[in-house]
């Protein structure tokens, strides 16, 4: 019996390392270096690293980024790697006269999770509806990315994508792929190129080269070994387009995922000494409950931010965001899980300071909160001491939503819309061209305003007639 044995990648590491340097020299362009902190970018990093390194100063004349997203729910032992680690490669890049820079990225204060789930009320992800990923991960880097094509023209991206991980990444790799050139045009990146140095690596490949070589820029290998042993997951890529496939299940990734029923990796850390962790996934597996079809009537609107009811034909209805309710509920949960968390971890924030200044922006200005909830909410459950903005310009407040609850009722009239209409009205007072205000109104009158009972009605009748239609 002849046993075979797999021509590794690593018995062509030389070779690899000198394509690394021929690619570098050969097209005019910066690179842009993806890094997760996890196995396969540590390796494609540290493969350019040190291929790089051997060039002569005066050949290292393109910069060389390496670009780390910090989503503001990465799981916190992971933060704290990848904070050190591109401290390290900062200082490590200057000692060894390399032209590298490593940055961390971040979303908008717009486009956070908590600003969306909490403020906007966005329901929590899944699988059909995974609205995180392009503001948390994609938005930041292609941002970067984006910033440098302006400033040079074009750029070369460095990504530790493997052929080994799926066939769908396989047809992904091979689609942009440029005859006869190491380098693949970027699907959705105008001016960027894709670079693959480790497609052809295996996972006992990444594991084989990180165990036997150390990290250039003083990474403990070791560690982030144990950091997959104690999760027994895969890691959270780089993703700068809808195709990369997100975590969901990975290990590198956020601790607040619900795209997947159970966090297993967490589950996995806590058994292996992290105990810490529990009000973590606490929260998050409270979270993860609302998406239960069951318990959404109490904790979702029936109509959309966009003002629409969605009904199907056979009789379904589509609920929608969070209540306002609810969101504060939320508030009040995460801020207890980060108070607990506190008692350990001093210094360990969940949210922060300006994320809670934009909801409350948004539950005063969209949401119609009256009552000015968050400042209270906030003092309830934490030690936080914020200087709030004060309410100056006369916006309605607790008195006048109590007055307005009793007047609706009496008239039959729905308070959020003659909430919207005065909230209109106070956020245009004193303006000279007062055009805006009528459109705003027109867009307000426009909406569905149908009670609960009339909707509950409509999908009565369908669910008959469907009923009726299949009989």
């Amino acid at each position: 019996m002849v046993t075979r044995v797999r021509n590794s990648a690593l018995s062509h590491l030389s070779e690899l390392q000198e394509s690394i340097r021929q690619t570098y020299l050969q097209y005019p362009y910066p690179w842009v270096i993806g890094y997760s902190g996890g196995k396969d970018s540590t390796t494609t990093l540290q493969l350019c690293w040190y291929a790089l390194r051997e060039l002569e100063p005066e050949q290292l004349t393109k910069p060389i980024y390496v670009i780390s997203t910090d989503t503001k729910v990465e799981t916190p032992v992971i933060v704290d790697r990848i904070q050190e680690s591109i401290r390290l490669m900062n200082e490590s890049a200057k000692e060894q006269n390399l032209n590298l820079t490593a940055h961390k990225l971040s979303p908008i204060l717009n486009d956070t999770f908590w600003v969306n789930l909490i403020g906007r009320g966005y329901p929590a992800p899944n699988s059909a509806f995974r609205w995180c990923t392009e503001r948390l991960k994609i938005n930041p880097s292609n941002r970067f990315i984006l910033e440098k094509v302006a400033q040079h023209g074009e750029v070369i991206l460095v990504l530790g994508s493997r052929r080994d991980e799926s066939a769908t990444r396989n047809q992904v790799l091979d689609m942009h792929k440029v005859t006869g050139m190491t380098l693949a045009r970027h699907g959705q990146l105008p001016g960027a190129w894709v670079y693959m140095p480790i497609e052809q690596f295996t996972t006992d490949d990444i594991w084989t080269y990180l165990m036997q070589v150390d990290s250039p820029w003083g990474g403990d290998n070791m560690q982030l070994a144990s950091l997959y042993q104690s999760a027994q997951d895969g890691e959270c890529p780089l993703v700068v387009d809808d195709k990369t496939s997100s975590c969901g299940n990975s290990r590198f990734g956020c601790w607040v995922c619900t795209v997947v029923n159970k966090d297993k990796s967490m589950e996995a850390m806590i058994d292996s000494g992290e105990e810490w962790m529990v009000p973590l996934l606490d929260y998050r597996d409270w979270l993860s409950s609302t998406q239960n079809p069951d318990i959404k009537p109490e904790q979702r609107e029936f109509k959309g931010r966009d003002g629409r009811i969605k009904i199907t034909e056979s009789g379904k209805l589509r609920w929608r965001t969070y209540t306002l309710d609810f969101s504060k509920e939320m508030l009040r949960k995460l801020l207890a899980t980060q108070t607990e968390l506190q008692i350990e971890k001093p210094e360990m924030a969940l949210i922060s300071e300006a994320e809670l200044r934009e909801i409350r922006r948004i539950w005063l200005t969209e949401r119609q909160d009256w009552a000015d909830s968050l400042p209270k909410i906030v003092a309830e459950t934490t030690n936080f001491n914020v200087a709030w903005e004060q309410n100056d310009a006369a916006m309605p407040g607790q008195l006048e939503a109590d007055l307005l609850t009793s007047l609706t009722a009496e008239k039959d009239v729905p308070i959020q819309l003659v909430q919207k209409l005065l909230d209109a009205e106070w956020q245009h007072q004193g303006m000279f061209r007062r055009a805006k205000i009528h459109d705003q109104i027109e867009k307000i009158f426009g909406e569905d305003w149908r009670s609960w009972d009339e909707v509950a009605a409509v999908i009565e009748e369908r669910q008959a007639k469907q009923l009726e239609q299949g009989t």
